[in-house]
C-alpha cells in the first residue's frame, strides 16, 4: 500500500495532454553555402531542437539495449557516394535503469554530421529521418521522423568517369514440354491459392478500419482542474513523504536537536524554514529548469553515496559507538545567535533535513513542479508551499515540544531502547542510497538478495535486542539487569521477527511488493527460483499471431501483434481487445509490465477477459509492398509495421505517446478512457473492469 500510495501520488499530476499528437523534436538540414567541385567531400550537418523536459537518443551505443537510435538516410544517387558514418557531435551518456545499459543522448538541440564524395555536378540529396523522443517528466516516449530538405548545393566540373561492368554471357537450357507443363500448372495451383486466400482474409477484414474515439472520452487536462483539488494533492504528497526511508529516521535527529535547550520560537521557524525552504526551490526551478533536474537529483550518484555515508554515521551513533557533537567554536556562535532568537542554527537544521531528504521527496517534488511545464506560474508556488506544510507539521511538533519523549516514564531504560532500534533502522535504510550508487556504476556489490539478507539480519539483530537477548554500551540501570521482558518490548520483538519470515521468501524470488521502492530491481537478483512458478498457463486464442517470431508479450501472455488479426479474434470469442500501443526502445512500457502487468489481479484479467494484442510503433520490419498504403494524416507510404501501428495510433486516436492502452469492442468502438503511464495496480484493475462492463452493456 506505501508503494501504490507513493506512486499514485507521483503520477496523477502527471497525466496530462493523454489525448493528442506530441511533436517534441525535430530535425533539420543545413545547406552548404560555398561552391564545390566534383570529387570534393562535403561534411553535411543536420540540426536537433528538442522541447524542454524531452531528449532524444543518440547514436554510438548497443542498439540491441532497447532504445532506438538516430538514423539519417540519405537516398542512393550517382550524384554523391557516402564517406564513413554518421557522426554525434557531443552527445552524452545516460543510464537506461529499465534496460540496465548506457545509452546516448541529447538534450535541448543537437547535432549530427555525415560526409559525403561529390560524383557530378547534378548533386541530388533526399533525405529521411527517424529517432525516438522520451520525457522521464512526462513518462512518454514518442517516435518522430520526417523527410530532409536540401537547398541548391553549388557544384563545378563535370562527372567522375563511370566504370562499366564486364559482361558475362549467361547459358539459358530449353525446358522440355513436360517440365513447361508441370510449371504451367503450378503456377496456375499457387495462383488459385492465392485467390482464396486473399478473398478470405478481404472478407474477414474488410470492414476493419481501425478504433473510433468518442471526443466525451478524451480526459480533461489535469492543469484545468481547480487550485484547491491541486493543493490537496499536494498536501497529500507531502504527506506520503514522511513514510519515505530517507525522511522518516529524521524525527529523531531532530528531537536529539531540540531537546538542547531551544525555544518554542525556535521550534516554530523551523517548521517555517522547512515551509520557505521547499517554497523557494519549487518558485527557482519551475520556471527555469522544470521538474526533471528534480528527478536526476534524486537518481545521481555522489549524493545518494553522501546520505548512506550520514545514515550510517549516524546510526552507529545511536548504537552507542560515538557521541555526534557540534565543535565548540560552532556552538558558541549558535549561543550567540541564539541571543538573537538563533534563527541561523535553527534555518541550518531545516535545510540539513531538506537535503538529506530530497533524495526520497524529489520525485513527488517533481510531480508537482510538472505544473509548470505550461508556463505556469502560481501552481507550482502554491503545490510546493501545500507540500512542504504537510511534511513540517510532524517536524514542527516534535520540534516545538521534544519533551514527549524526555517526559515519558524512564524507568526501565525504555528510551535508550528506541535510540538502538531507531540506530539499526537508520542502517538499514541507508543501503537504499547505496543501492542507487550501485546500479548507476555496475558495481554489483549490492544486488537484491544481497540487500535482503543484510535486512534480514538487521532486523533479527533488533527482534534479539528487544528480546533483551545482548545489551549495548548504553544500557545500564536495574532495566539492563533485569532479564524480564516488558509486553511492549515483547510486542515490538514479535513484530520484527515476524517481518523476518516475511522476507525471508524474498531471497529465492519472492516480489516482495511492499517494499519495492526500497530494494534492488528484481533483473538484479541472481537466485531467483521462483520465476517459473509465476508463469502459469497461457490464455487460449484464436490462430497463430503474425510476427511472434520476433515480437513478444510478457508474462506468458498469448496475444496478437496484428490489430486486424486480433479484431477477428475478439469478434470470435465475443471478448473486447485491449490494445497496447507499445516499442521495443520504450522503457516506461516495460517498467508498466514489470510493476502492474506482473499483478495476479491484473494478469488473470488480461488473459481470461480480453484479446491482447502489443502494437509495436518502433518495429524496422518491411511488409510486402501488397499491404504498404498511404497514410490520410500525414500522406506518407507507410510500409513497415511500426509506421503502421504508428499511423493507427495517431490517426484513430490522435495520440502518438507509449505507454498507450486502448480498450476496443467488437464493431472497433471505444469503450472507455485510454489509459498512460499510471503504476497504481488498482487504478489500471479499475481501467479493465470499467472496459469490461461497457463492453456487456453493448454487445
Amino acid at each position: 500500500m506505501l508503494k501504490r500510495l507513493f506512486l499514485g501520488v507521483l503520477l496523477l499530476t502527471a497525466i496530462a495532454g493523454s489525448a493528442q499528437v506530441l511533436q517534441p523534436a525535430k530535425l533539420t538540414a543545413e545547406t552548404p553555402s560555398k561552391t564545390y567541385k566534383v570529387g570534393d567531400v562535403v561534411e553535411l550537418v543536420f540540426k536537433a531542437t528538442i522541447d524542454k523536459n524531452w531528449y532524444i537518443y543518440s547514436i554510438g551505443f548497443d542498439q540491441e539495449c532497447g532504445p532506438v537510435p538516430m538514423s539519417i538516410t540519405l537516398e542512393k544517387h550517382p550524384s554523391f557516394a557516402l564517406e564513413g558514418d554518421l557522426v554525434a557531435v557531443k552527445d552524452k551518456t545516460k543510464h537506461d535503469k529499465i534496460f540496465d545499459c548506457d545509452v546516448r543522448i541529447f538534450e535541448g538541440s543537437g547535432e549530427f554530421r555525415q560526409k559525403i564524395k561529390i560524383l557530378s555536378p547534378a548533386l541530388t540529396l533526399i533525405g529521411t529521418y527517424e529517432g525516438q523522443v522520451c520525457s522521464e517528466v512526462e513518462g512518454k516516449c514518442v517516435l518522430f521522423n520526417g523527410d530532409l530538405l536540401f537547398g541548391n548545393i553549388k557544384v563545378e566540373g563535370k562527372a567522375a568517369a563511370e566504370t562499366e561492368a564486364p559482361k558475362t554471357e549467361t547459358k539459358t537450357e530449353t525446358p522440355t514440354v513436360k517440365q513447361q507443363i508441370e510449371n504451367i500448372v503450378s503456377a496456375v495451383d499457387t495462383t488459385r491459392k492465392a485467390v482464396e486466400e486473399k478473398t478470405s482474409s478481404a472478407a474477414i477484414y474488410a470492414d476493419i478500419k481501425g478504433p473510433v474515439l468518442d471526443p466525451s472520452l478524451v480526459k480533461e487536462d489535469p492543469r484545468k482542474a481547480s487550485l484547491l483539488g491541486f493543493c490537496l494533492l499536494a498536501f497529500v504528497a507531502g504527506l506520503a513523504a514522511l513514510l519515505t526511508p530517507c525522511v522518516f529516521p529524521m524525527i529523531p535527529m531532530t528531537v536529539s536537536f531540540f531537546t538542547q535547550g531551544r525555544s518554542k520560537l525556535q521550534a516554530l521557524l523551523y517548521g517555517l524554514s522547512i515551509v520557505v525552504i521547499y517554497t523557494l526551490i519549487g518558485a527557482a526551478i519551475a520556471p527555469l529548469m522544470g521538474p526533471e533536474t528534480a528527478n536526476h537529483l534524486s537518481t545521481e550518484w555522489l549524493p545518494n553515496l553522501i546520505f548512506f555515508t550520514v545514515f550510517i554515521v549516524f546510526g552507529l551513533s545511536f548504537l552507542g559507538l560515538f557521541e555526534i557533537t557540534l565543535p565548540g567554536t560552532f556552538i558558541n556562535k549558535v549561543d550567540q545567535q541564539a541571543e538573537k532568537g538563533g534563527f541561523i542554527g535553527v534555518f541550518f537544521m531545516a535545510f540539513t533535513l531538506v537535503l538529506v531528504s530530497f533524495s526520497c521527496t524529489g520525485p513527488l517534488v517533481g510531480s508537482i513542479l510538472v505544473s509548470s511545464a505550461g508556463g505556469e506560474f502560481l501552481k507550482p508556488i502554491v503545490g510546493m508551499f501545500a507540500f512542504s506544510l504537510a511534511f513540517a507539521i510532524p517536524f514542527t511538533l516534535f520540534a516545538f515540544f521534544p519533551g514527549w519523549l524526555s517526559s515519558m516514564p524512564k524507568s526501565g531504560g525504555w528510551l535508550n531502547a528506541v535510540k538502538v532500534v531507531l540506530g539499526f533502522v537508520e542502517i538499514a535504510l541507508a543501503f537504499k542510497f547505496l543501492s542507487i550508487a550501485d546500479q548507476a556504476f555496475h558495481w554489483r556489490i549490492l544486488d537484491r538478495e544481497i540487500n535482503i539478507a543484510i535486512w534480514i539480519v538487521i532486523v533479527t539483530l533488533i527482534g534479539i535486542y528487544l528480546m533483551k537477548g545482548f545489551r549495548l554500551s548504553g544500557d545500564t540501570g536495574k532495566d539492563a539487569e533485569d532479564k524480564r521482558v516488558s509486553i511492549v518490548r515483547l510486542t515490538f520483538a514479535t513484530v520484527a521477527f515476524i517481518f523476518v519470515v516475511y522476507l525471508i521468501p524474498g531471497m529465492w524470488g519472492a516480489p516482495l511488493k511492499a517494499l519495492a521502492g526500497y530494494l534492488p530491481p528484481m533483473h538484479t537478483h541472481d537466485f531467483d527460483l521462483l520465476s517459473a512458478a509465476r508463469n502459469s498457463k497461457p490464455n487460449e486464442i484464436c490462430d497463430e499471431p503474425k510476427y511472434e517470431e520476433f515480437l513478444h508479450l510478457p508474462h506468458g501472455i498469448k496475444g496478437y501483434f496484428d490489430y486486424k488479426q486480433a479484431i477477428a479474434c475478439a469478434r470470435q470469442q465475443n471478448k473486447p481487445v485491449f490494445i497496447d500501443f507499445t516499442g521495443h526502445g520504450c522503457t516506461n512500457c516495460r517498467e508498466m509490465e514489470a510493476v502492474v502487468w506482473s499483478d495476479p489481479q491484473v494478469l488473470d484479467k488480461l488473459k481470461n477477459d480480453f484479446v491482447v494484442v502489443a502494437l509495436y510503433v518502433d518495429d524496422k520490419t518491411e511488409l510486402p509492398e501488397s499491404e504498404w498504403y498511404t497514410s490520410k494524416y500525414d500522406k506518407k507510404v507507410k510500409k513497415t509495421i511500426g509506421k503502421q501501428n504508428a499511423d493507427l495510433q495517431i490517426a484513430n486516436l490522435n495520440n502518438n505517446a507509449q505507454p498507450f492502452y486502448v480498450l476496443v469492442g467488437k464493431d472497433e468502438r471505444v469503450l472507455v478512457s485510454p489509459f498512460g503511464y499510471d503504476k497504481s495496480v488498482d487504478h489500471f484493475v479499475q481501467f479493465l473492469e470499467s472496459g469490461k462492463k461497457k463492453f456487456k452493456e453493448l454487445y
